[in-house]
């Protein structure tokens, strides 16, 4: 093994290192400066380490082989991931010590596959540092010099004791192996003469957040001192936390009257008992955020006044609270009930809520599911809808089914259609120019049903080759498949495509109903009675449909018979799509926009010790929904609605979608590996307690505020609860319908009570992904599997390390954690499945994400998908994905009932150890393979062992969903 040695001739090393440097834009970043080794502060100067770079590249492969062009790009592009990475650590600009800034060198080329390249770096900077330690031994040792900082506007000497007692104070309680020592070494580390006293308080949240991979609890410690911060901020001074149980309570009156007069809160909310509410606030709650939750809290969702944060983290579950409260009888009583699940993270509501409610404009709403009509008029009243809906921070689905296809007559003006590609470009582009009231990136998913002409073209929408102007590379799709073409599939028979414009009852049409004017349809187009037309080999549009959701992550696979069949509302209108992120079946028209309000319970709070370890607390999981279902169904009263269909529909139907988080977390709990029966069961039996008692807190909103006006005639009035309209699937379909019939509840007293009670909500139940208040709440998102056991989670607020302290408990009570297993850890990315000292039952329960077989999710999600009224965003990993494992994923997903599934993210088998958490693979649209059968899929998988679809935990925001969440 080499290590890097300076050439003999400096310019050769210099003269290629120096190319490679000016290929790095901008010389010098003016927010940045680096702290070299002597305490000196310096500009920091991206293009020095291209130069660093380019040497390691030189002494492994020489000045000939490094002199390529293909080395001088993989430079070019590592420096500027090592750049973002050290921008998103401080996105407001700072300092980085030089060994900081080498780690991230380090690791960037470690995560960038250069292995001996890394490993000549590393064995450099060690022997840099032995001379360094062998010169300074030589030395007479130098007085240390006095550290001064600049605190309000004054320079003095830094305090060191009370440095001392701040971070003393932060790891207070969190056990013997978090320490205050080593943060305190590495704060003063990354300090100089002169600094800002707010310097060197990020300093010290900055070192604490070094040391959470050496111990996950450091990330409360790092939060700890965050929330120092977040007190001086906005309270003017410095507070510890224990004084904060007394400046809750006068704080709170004077935060809501500021944030009135700022005119960001609704002054409704001054008419409430202020001292009241004040005094309920729990301060110490403040000390459950981890650094990743509060960081996220602090930089998007606290109020803040010209930049200045006024809002303090038990304030804004109260302010959210209030929001949600106004239209209550006794509305402090409420607010408090809603603040305590809010505050102690046994439910969260979804982003949009927890943004805005008690604000001015209260658009509380996630989602949003619209039609369009085939007429040039409404095509753009819906593109209309969809801006104005976007602005206010609102996911979108669209059905395009019914837009005429590509040759399509148009009686107008005797002319050819250009199909719906066209239309649909400018709802991409729409989506980008309307971000989301400079928020965030606007969001749509667009549905088109299987038997539409222009399907071959909608599924190569989001290819990366082709005509640019037939492409939408912003937006979400998904295919809306009926049954009879699974059928079809299944039994190897042939596919008949018709433009809408030629068979129009085909879209409002479902099941036997669908399949009887399906055939009907062929027939006519068999004697030349219907133009345009083709036929295609079922078994082919399948292959071509995995074939691009493989190769670009779209469209999605959705089902529309399921859909409809188990609707409860079928009785009023038809389900055309599903929304942005496939869990929300609700019916769509010319005179309805469907929206569903969101929230999550935290499941990993809602377990109890029982006599052979941790079981469900039925109990307070029903106290918890109760509470959780009036807050969901108040939104539909206070929410601000942009386009009047919307409004009309949701107070018409009062759809809600209440779903969980922390799956994964409650398997850790219960000892329960991911991939296994038991996980299934449980997967089986913790949604059944949710949905059972969430229906049943809809009926008991029934008998106090009355039941939704379209009631009448549905299935909850015609007594087929969910679980019952399983048998109406398999009647329709005719079989192919597998599913697990098993409960353990009393659903005939909870019929009985609908029978007599009624229900307040058309549909109560939706998993939605999570992603963000996940973070907030510190657990795993919705139902997914844990993605890496030590990974790097980035968010818009930057990039987190993230350690599984389940994991770490377990292996410090078997003596396996120590410097050796994190460096294991990082190495083969957050996987045990290599390390042999691990035990296997370990291994088994910590499997991460791609080591799960994908039939595993699927199983699981079907027990959910029984109790559940509308679906779940259902992701599918799968490790080495071929045609074959591809097809009978998705026919086992339609097979056991599933309404949607959502992103498909793969990686390749001989990568599957070394892929959960590599930088930029992961979020890296490659372009799109040649071939369109199945064999394209086996053969990209071959070619390109590297992720093949964005690995987006939702679809909204890159790389932080908020629509659903």
């Amino acid at each position: 093994m080499q290590t890097i040695q300076m050439p003999n001739s400096p310019a050769t090393a210099h003269g290629v290192a120096a190319e490679a440097a000016r290929a790095i834009s901008g010389s010098v970043l003016p927010n940045y400066q680096i702290i070299r080794r002597n305490g000196a502060v310096v500009p920091f100067e991206p293009n020095k380490i291209a130069v660093a770079m380019m040497k390691a590249f030189l002494a492994v492969h020489g000045p000939q082989g490094a002199a390529s062009a293909s080395v001088r790009e993989t430079v070019e592009q590592l420096t500027q991931t090592v750049v973002r990475a050290l921008m998103r650590s401080r996105p407001g600009g700072g300092t980085f010590h030089i060994e900081d800034v080498q780690d991230q060198v380090e690791l960037g080329l470690m995560r960038g596959g250069h292995h001996e390249v890394a490993r000549a770096y590393v064995l450099y900077r060690e022997r840099r540092a032995q001379e360094r330690a062998a010169k300074a031994a030589q030395q007479q040792p130098a007085a240390q010099p006095v550290l001064h900082v600049i605190d309000g506007g004054e320079r003095r000497p830094l305090d060191l004791e009370r440095l001392r007692a701040l971070i003393a104070s932060a790891v207070e309680g969190l056990g013997p192996d978090v320490q205050a020592e080593p943060i305190v070494a590495e704060t003063l580390r990354n300090l100089y003469d002169g600094v800002p006293m707010e310097e060197v308080h990020k300093a010290a949240i900055l070192a604490a957040r070094t040391k959470i991979e050496t111990d996950p609890d450091y990330t409360y410690a790092t939060a700890r001192l965050l929330l120092h911060t977040i007190y001086k901020e906005a309270l003017g001074e410095e507070v510890t936390h224990a004084q904060m149980r007394e400046r809750y309570a006068e704080y709170f009156p004077a935060f809501i009257k500021k944030g009135v007069q700022a005119e960001l809160l609704n002054p409704e909310l001054l008419t409430f008992d202020l001292e009241r509410l004040g005094a309920a606030l729990k301060a110490e709650r403040d000390l459950q955020f981890d650094y990743l939750g509060l960081q996220t809290l602090y930089d998007r969702y606290f109020l803040h006044v010209r930049k200045q944060r006024i809002e303090l983290p038990q304030a804004f579950f109260m302010r959210v609270a209030m929001g949600l409260a106004l239209n209550e009888i006794d509305r402090e009583a409420r607010a408090i009930e809603f603040y305590e699940v809010l505050s102690s993270f046994d439910f969260m509501s979804s982003t949009p809520t927890l943004f805005n409610s008690g604000t001015l404009r209260s658009q509380l709403s996630s989602c949003y599911l619209t039609t369009v009509p085939d007429d040039l008029d409404g095509i753009y009243e819906a593109i209309k809808e969809n801006a104005l809906l976007s602005k206010f921070a609102g996911g979108l689905g669209n059905d395009w089914t019914r837009v005429r296809a590509l040759g399509s007559h148009i009686k107008g003006t005797n002319g050819e259609s250009q199909g719906v590609v066209p239309f649909l470009k400018v709802v991409n582009d729409t989506a980008v120019a309307v971000n989301q009231g400079g928020k965030r990136k606007g969001a749509v998913c667009c549905y088109l049903e299987t038997w539409h002409l222009d399907i071959e073209e909608f599924l190569e929408l989001r290819k990366n080759t082709g005509d640019d102007r037939r492409r939408t590379h912003d937006m979400n799709t998904a295919n809306w498949i009926p049954d009879l073409f699974m059928k079809r599939v299944m039994e190897d028979g042939e596919w008949s495509l018709f433009s809408p414009s030629s068979v129009p009852d085909l879209h409002d049409r479902y099941g036997r109903d669908f399949e009887t004017a399906y055939l009907a349809y062929e027939e006519k187009a068999a004697r030349g009675e219907i133009k345009p037309y083709k036929k295609v080999r079922a078994v082919d549009l399948w292959r071509k449909m995995l074939t691009m959701l493989f190769e670009t992550g779209h469209p999605w696979i959705t089902f529309k018979d399921p859909c409809n069949i188990r609707s409860p509302q079928q009785h009023v209108g038809v389900v055309h799509s599903s929304n942005l992120c496939t869990e929300i079946t609700l019916n769509t028209s010319d005179t309805e926009i469907a929206v569903c309000n969101l929230g999550s319970v935290n499941l990993a709070q809602h377990l109890k010790d029982g006599p052979n370890g941790k079981v469900l607390d039925h109990d307070k999981l029903k106290r918890t929904i109760t509470v959780a279902m009036r807050m969901l169904d108040n939104v539909i009263d206070i929410n601000y609605y942009a386009v009047k269909k919307a409004r009309d529909s949701n107070l018409r139907h009062r759809p809600v979608g209440l779903g969980i988080m922390g799956f994964q977390d409650a398997l850790y709990q219960l000892r329960i590996p991911y991939a296994s029966q038991a996980a299934v069961e449980f997967a089986d039996q913790s949604m059944e307690a949710v949905c059972y008692y969430a229906y049943w807190a809809s009926s008991d909103l029934a008998v106090e505020r009355g039941r939704y006006s379209t009631y009448r005639g549905s299935l909850w009035d015609r007594g087929i609860l969910p679980i019952d309209s399983i048998d109406l699937l398999a009647q329709e379909r005719g079989g192919y319908v597998e599913v697990d019939r098993s409960r353990t509840l009393d659903w005939d007293a909870l019929r009985a009570k609908i029978a007599r009670d009624g229900m307040r909500n058309s549909n109560c139940i939706a998993i939605a992904p999570t992603a963000t208040i996940s973070n907030i709440v510190g657990v795993d998102a919705s139902i997914e599997p844990c993605f890496g056991n030590l990974s790097v989670k980035s968010n818009l607020s930057g990039e987190f390390t993230v350690v599984n302290s389940y994991l770490v408990k377990d292996l410090k009570r078997l003596g396996l954690w120590d410097e050796v297993m994190i460096m294991d850890l990082k190495h083969f990315d957050g996987s045990l499945l290599p390390i042999d000292r691990v035990p296997q039952d370990i291994k088994e329960l910590y499997r991460t994400a791609f080591e799960i077989e994908p039939r595993w999710l699927v199983e699981a999600a079907a027990r959910r998908q029984k109790w559940i009224d509308q679906a779940q965003s259902l992701n599918i990993y799968m490790a080495g994905a071929s045609g074959k494992k591809l097809d009978e994923t998705y026919k086992l997903a339609w097979i056991r009932g599933l309404k949607t599934t959502y992103y498909l993210r793969t990686v390749g088998a001989t990568h599957a150890e070394k892929s959960t958490v590599r930088s930029g693979a992961l979020n890296a649209v490659p372009n799109a393979s040649s071939g369109t059968g199945m064999a394209a899929v086996a053969g990209a998988v071959a070619a390109d062992p590297t992720p093949a679809t964005d690995i987006k935990f939702c679809a909204l925001d890159d790389p932080g969903c908020e629509a659903c969440q």
